[in-house]
């Protein structure tokens, strides 16, 4: 009987296992569908006539991708093992973290230089910039267009100064780990942009309300 019920958990542990590493087989590939699609549709925007230079350039965007997230993964890993092994030490606890910060940046840094560096051998500057407009929902051209729309009297320099602020925005956030984190970085520079126009003696809501009553005006002519 006892070997019997032996046999039996072993078969389920068995089982279980094998389910598991399936989870994780399924888990990847559909991660890796989903990286491949994305990457796709970037460069789908690009122009590209010559399928092998398509498919060339999906794969380096789709690694890119896929480097991004090991690095996270990693870092979480890291992170949870320096909580759990500092529970009781704040002090060690904040300063492991920021250290591994640190290390994180250091790695995002290398990695976005030389995913340039493979972009540009394959794409023309403008193409490059697509890449990176793919990557982060295209809320710097977005954006630039509406800090224009919303206050007619911008100088060429004041013009200049949002679009060098947005475009650093941007490298920021082609390495973050989520939309949400992408979006963060972008709101972090409109917040500097909007003290810089404040700055030059824009009253920005006032800027918006008119703005919007333009909007308002343009959509009942239309």
């Amino acid at each position: 009987m006892k070997s019997s019920i032996l046999a039996l958990l072993l078969t389920f542990s068995s089982i279980t296992a094998i389910f598991a590493q399936n989870n994780a087989v399924n888990d990847k590939e559909a991660y890796v569908k989903m990286i491949t699609e994305r990457s796709a549709k970037i460069v789908a925007n690009l122009g590209i006539t010559d399928a092998k230079k398509t498919e060339k350039v999906t794969v380096i965007i789709r690694d890119q991708y896929s480097n991004l997230n090991d690095i996270y993964a990693a870092r979480d890993i890291r992170v949870k093992a320096i909580k759990e092994k500092n529970k009781d030490n704040k002090v060690e606890r904040d300063s492991a973290l920021v250290k591994d910060s640190r290390v994180v940046e250091a790695s995002l840094a290398k990695l976005h230089k030389k995913y340039i560096s493979k972009l540009s051998a394959q794409l023309t500057n403008e193409q490059v910039e697509l890449v990176k407009n793919g990557m982060t929902y295209n809320v710097l051209p977005i954006t630039y267009k509406a800090y224009q729309e919303e206050i007619l009297t911008l100088t060429e320099d004041q013009k200049k100064q949002i679009m060098i602020w947005l475009t650093e925005a941007r490298e920021h956030a082609m390495d973050a780990e989520s939309s949400d984190k992408k979006h963060a970085w972008f709101g972090k520079y409109k917040g500097r942009i909007n003290n810089y126009l404040s700055a030059a003696g824009y009253d920005l809501k006032k800027e918006g309300i008119e703005w919007e009553k333009r909007r308002k005006a343009k959509a009942q002519t239309n």
